[in-house]
């Protein structure tokens, strides 16, 4: 299984190179949902990234056994350069949009007259969304973070995960990560915490809570393979797979 985060360059054959020009280039684009989705939140410090890659390693084989052609695919930053790519702007340029920030009037006008791709902040978070909803449209994908549970309407047949944890468990191993003092810790948790949580509102329209996720797994009580069994067997039973 090959992680598009790690080879973005590289030449596409996954769901980017089939989906999102069309989505880009046509007047009326035709998305054929060819799978399910999974989408996995997380409160900052309930780390993911290593639990998607091993499920999509996991679904790719089973389908590699049933004689299907499909590659599981794990998303995160990829979404991020994907957005850019299609702006023509470098991803630092729009990469405040998932840190809860939006353009002041005084920076569009700056951006507006110092550069000949001056893209408003609607073009940018509608292109975001654009990107995001064809790649859940799809299927075959696991998206981590980046808002990705929000597109939960386009392909019903889909999975939303949430990983949390107590808070006191994160602050430890934010302090042991990154170095951090734990005062230090409890207060990049909160505002990552917020960050990712208003990035899922903006995309909803409203607040959510805990009810929009169809499992919470306890990152302090539970380990990689306990959640990863049980997400197969979730998807068992809901004919995902």
């Amino acid at each position: 299984m090959k992680t598009i985060e790690n080879n973005i360059e590289a030449p596409y054959r996954n769901v980017f190179d089939k989906y999102f020009s069309e989505m880009l280039h046509e007047e009326s684009p035709k998305l054929v949902e060819t799978g399910p989705y999974i989408s996995i939140s997380r409160d900052f410090g309930c780390m993911a990234n290593v639990i998607a890659q091993k499920l999509a390693d996991i679904l790719t084989q089973r389908c590699t056994n049933k004689g299907l052609s499909r590659e599981w695919q794990w998303l995160n930053k990829a979404l991020l350069q994907e957005s850019a790519k299609a702006l023509e702007l470098s991803p630092s340029k729009i990469e405040y949009v998932f840190h809860s920030q939006r353009k002041s009037v005084m920076d569009e006008v700056v951006s507006a007259m110092s550069t000949r791709y001056y893209k408003s902040d609607r073009k940018i978070r509608n292109t975001i969304i654009e990107v995001i909803r064809s790649i859940a449209k799809t299927g075959n994908v696991i998206i981590v973070g980046r808002g990705g549970v929000a597109f939960k309407n386009d392909n019903p047949r889909s999975l939303h995960i949430k990983l949390t944890a107590p808070i006191e468990w994160r602050v430890d191993r934010i302090s042991i990560n990154y170095h951090k003092g734990k005062q230090e810790a409890l207060k990049t948790i909160l505002e990552i915490d917020h960050e990712r949580k208003f990035l899922i509102d903006s995309f909803m329209g409203y607040s959510t809570d805990e009810t929009l996720f169809d499992i919470v797994f306890n990152r302090a009580t539970m380990d990689d393979e306990m959640i990863i069994s049980t997400i197969i067997n979730i998807m068992e039973r809901k004919n995902l797979i």
